[in-house]
């Protein structure tokens, strides 16, 4: 049996290249894909660190452009050597849920079936790995376009996208709203690409709010005003609030600084049972408060789309790439925003 590499999460700053068996085609609608470039998502620091309840081993990295390797004989209008973002969940495109477009919850595949995270949706690997098996190919895969960095685009497989939902769909509906984003959560870059696009979509103003200075000079670069700390327990009031922090006093500084009739949607992950939330303040203004996984596939090309007519720019967000074999000890040090793992790809280097 053929084998290849895996970066492994061992347990807390343990981090290993494991010889694993190479995935092969095994259904009709499968594709083998090689990831070029490859992002962190905001969770894995605190994995790396043991910070969650997540236990090793598992394998790492679930953002990533790869490139086309092969395709079953079913698959229809994708070639090999195409470059294509991979979502990070597993899901068919044709179950119930994911006509409705909740591509988390597929009915197809064990619940939680991803890459890169605890293997209780499935063994399907990480994208820090030498090859990987996509199921449901023509569903899951997002060209690339022509234009679009592979490693600006890496993280539109989760976090891009997961930030796209708190505050798209959102303007869509309130066009030119203003928005408030807390950020600040684990590495901090999902707030940041919140405030990028609420600014590329129009956003009458961002205010984000972070007590890191680095992440508050990116936020500007991104469009945004910025504050490290608010004066009160209460800004505004925004139509639109996100709270990006994982920190309950974020979470509360968001739901209380939405608008009448408002949205606050929270990214954040909060691990422990018990977090207070001041309901009576959402109650009496009528707030809706979203929380949960996002849907990633429906979500991928109007992100990609934003990032390849030149409006956002997350490779402001990336504060650091480096080489693939550099990938264990970069995660372990774990001193930046966004970092990104690319190498070579036929004909060009990621």
């Amino acid at each position: 049996m053929a084998t290849m590499r895996q970066l492994t999460f061992q347990g807390a700053g343990k981090l290993d290249w494991l010889e694993v068996p190479e995935p092969t085609l095994t259904g009709s609608a499968d594709a083998l894909v090689r990831p070029v470039a490859v992002a962190t998502c905001d969770l894995d620091t605190p994995i790396v660190r043991g910070e969650t309840p997540f236990q090793g081993p598992l394998p790492l990295g679930h953002e990533c452009v790869a490139e086309v390797v092969d395709v079953a004989d079913g698959v229809k209008g994708i070639q090999p050597g195409a470059l294509v973002s991979v979502p990070f969940q597993i899901s068919c495109g044709d179950c119930g849920r994911c006509r409705r477009g909740q591509t988390a919850h597929c009915e197809s595949v064990p619940w939680q079936s991803a890459y890169g995270l605890p293997p209780h949706g499935g063994d399907w690997g990480g994208f820090l790995s030498d090859l990987v098996r996509v199921p449901y190919a023509e569903q899951m895969l997002v060209a690339l376009p022509d234009r679009v960095d592979p490693v600006a685009a890496a993280s539109v497989s989760d976090n891009i996208v997961d930030a796209w939902r708190t505050v798209a769909p959102q303007l869509a509906a309130e066009p030119e709203a203003a928005v408030l984003i807390v950020g600040g959560g684990g590495p901090g870059s999902l707030g940041l690409y919140a405030a990028g696009i609420a600014a590329a979509l129009g956003a009458s103003g961002v205010l984000y709010v972070d007590a890191d200075e680095r992440r508050r000079r990116i936020a500007s670069e991104l469009g945004a005003e910025t504050i490290a700390e608010p004066d009160a327990h209460r800004l505004g009031p925004f139509p639109i609030t996100v709270d990006a922090s994982a920190d309950t006093a974020g979470l509360a500084l968001a739901i209380r600084s939405t608008a009448s009739e408002g949205v606050c949607t929270s990214v954040g992950i909060y691990f422990q049972n018990e977090v207070p939330v001041p309901l009576f303040e959402a109650y009496v203004t009528g707030i809706t408060f979203q929380t949960g996984r996002v849907h990633a596939r429906p979500a991928i090309p109007a992100a990609m789309e934003l990032i390849a007519s030149g409006r956002l720019h997350p490779e402001l967000v990336t504060t650091r790439t480096a080489g693939w074999e550099e990938s264990p000890a970069a995660l372990a040090e774990g001193e930046f925003v966004k970092l990104v793992f690319s190498r070579e790809f036929d004909g060009a280097t990621a």
